[in-house]
């Protein structure tokens, strides 16, 4: 049950950035010189991507020492797998603002 829960969190994660043209959906990016909102910049989606990855990793972490009793230790391999899976969760999100949203 608890692996479900964080996958669907990650899900939630990698698709929140591609959802709102505010940055972490607080912050407002206005053009300085005409005082209007602006669309989000793929870099600042992609900041927001890297950001929500260790966000997502951290629950992930408290779940799993809180389930198990202990943290299993990982090499740099799960971090590369774990980072593509993000980015494929990406995909919805990707669609729906660069490709169907236009």
């Amino acid at each position: 049950m608890t692996q479900n829960i964080i996958l669907l969190l990650a899900f939630l994660c990698a698709n929140l950035p591609w959802f709102s043209e505010k940055l972490f959906y607080v912050y407002p990016l206005k053009n300085q010189s005409q005082n209007q909102v602006q669309s989000k910049h793929l870099g600042w989606r992609l900041l927001e991507l890297i950001i929500l990855y260790f966000v997502a990793g951290g629950i992930a972490l408290y779940a799993e020492n809180n389930t198990m009793g202990q943290l299993a230790p990982q090499n740099w391999e799960f971090y590369a797998v774990t980072g593509c899976l993000f980015l494929v969760f990406t995909f919805p999100g990707f669609i729906y603002q660069v490709l169907w949203k236009k």
